[in-house]
């Protein structure tokens, strides 16, 4: 059998669910009780969203430089990637990596490593600069998930309540 903790690394990586989705599964998905303690649950949903951020970044170059000898993508795709980087734009002019982190580090759809990571390379901010927005941001949103799922678990927010449901990725 698969070890609950590849799983929370397995969805902390999946785009727009990221450890949004790995630390409720962590938390909640052993019957309604934790699979570990918080902790390690927190731990490993925050290294995997942390990497998958960094492994986004990095193939951006050489994938983007593939992908633009074909037409389709200039037509289909890049209009997206276009409203991701204007979506981030006004925050990294105004704050700079600061921006940056704060962007993935809001727990709302459309936001998170992925994110930051495209628009990132799309606005050219340096590598060290994307990391150290990345890791903040990935914490940022670690601390408020889990402090969501500690408060859900101790009896503070109901399962099926309106920030609950706001906030936690139903699986």
């Amino acid at each position: 059998m698969t070890s609950p903790l590849f799983y929370m690394i397995l969805i902390s990586f999946v785009p727009l669910v990221e450890l949004r989705g790995g630390v409720p599964f962590g938390m909640f998905g052993n019957g309604g009780a934790p699979f570990a303690a918080w902790w390690v649950v927190f731990a490993v949903c925050v290294i995997a969203n942390v990497a998958a951020g960094i492994v986004a970044f990095e193939v951006m170059a050489p994938v983007v430089s593939l992908l633009r000898r074909w037409g389709w993508f200039d037509q289909k795709m890049w209009p997206i990637f276009d409203r991701m980087q204007q979506k981030l734009k006004p925050s990294v002019d105004k704050y700079g990596e600061w921006g940056v982190a704060l962007f993935i580090g809001i727990p709302l759809p459309g936001t998170g490593a992925y994110s930051g990571a495209v628009g990132s390379y799309l606005l050219g901010l340096p590598r060290k600069k994307f990391y150290v927005a990345n890791l903040l941001g990935v914490l940022g949103a670690g601390i408020i998930v889990m402090a969501l799922c500690l408060a859900i678990q101790e009896g503070v927010l109901k399962q099926d309540s309106f920030v609950s449901r706001l906030f936690m990725k139903k699986l």
